[in-house]
């Protein structure tokens, strides 16, 4: 079972993206490597809209195991995200 993996879907224009990544920069440097976290640029992985079905920016996909555990499409606070990868690392353990 591998670690559980957020990824940050923004475009370089969205104002809520850049708030959105601060929160997840912040969560990555308290997590540290039990969680893989990926930021993408929709404007440069476009092949990546269709395969999330991404209607909004910013959204956050967490995954576990290649399946999708979780999804918010807004702008998402560090405590929920921080519980449920925390729950997600706690039964990785």
């Amino acid at each position: 079972m591998g670690r559980p993996v957020l990824i940050d879907f923004f475009s370089a224009w969205c104002e809520p993206c850049t708030r959105q990544t601060a929160i997840v920069d912040e969560l990555a440097a308290r997590i540290g490597d039990a969680v893989e976290f990926r930021k993408i640029d929709v404007g440069e992985r476009r092949d990546l809209i269709a395969k999330y079905q991404l209607v909004t920016v910013p959204t956050i996909v967490i995954e576990k195991d290649g399946l999708v555990v979780k999804r918010f499409e807004r702008l998402t606070d560090a405590g929920t995200l921080e519980t449920i990868l925390t729950s997600l690392i706690d039964d990785h353990a």
